[in-house]
């Protein structure tokens, strides 16, 4: 079996809301037109998780989600050779985590999050992906 990675997944909430994640129960995440964004998403793996932010609304994490099929073409693409993954809700975060409460903590001072700002998927260690969930309050659900 292969070891969880973890990964941080971009969306304004006017676009795509962890809310409506959990509405609709899963979705195609498309519209990546960034080349290492989409080589990301071609290492994605099912079972992975992504740490779900909000950003230019919120700036928050706010969610987990689960990758639940590997990268395929991205039927929104016009040209190009661009990727998409599908992703499931797994837990909303008790309490978000903020950019700025991310900023002002050493811990994350090499979190993708702080250093490639703009990226909009990207990886993150073990370490943070758990330091996030307990500054969030929020624990897995066991499967």
């Amino acid at each position: 079996m292969a070891t969880t990675q973890y990964w941080l997944i971009k969306s304004e909430p006017s676009v795509y809301s962890y809310a409506q994640l959990e509405a609709d129960g899963e979705t195609d995440w498309t519209g990546v037109r960034n080349f290492e964004a989409r080589n990301n998403l071609r290492a994605m793996q099912v079972g992975d998780l992504c740490l779900y932010y909000h950003s230019n609304e919120d700036k928050a994490v706010v969610g987990v989600a689960r990758v639940i099929r590997t990268a395929e073409p991205d039927p929104t693409a016009t040209s190009g050779d661009w990727s998409k993954v599908d992703v499931e809700p797994v837990v909303r975060l008790s309490r978000p985590v903020t950019l700025a409460e991310v900023k002002a903590d050493p811990a994350f001072s090499e979190m993708p999050l702080v250093t490639r700002g703009r990226l909009s998927v990207a990886p993150v260690t073990a370490k943070d992906f758990r330091t996030v969930l307990s500054r969030g309050k929020t624990k897995l659900p066991k499967d």
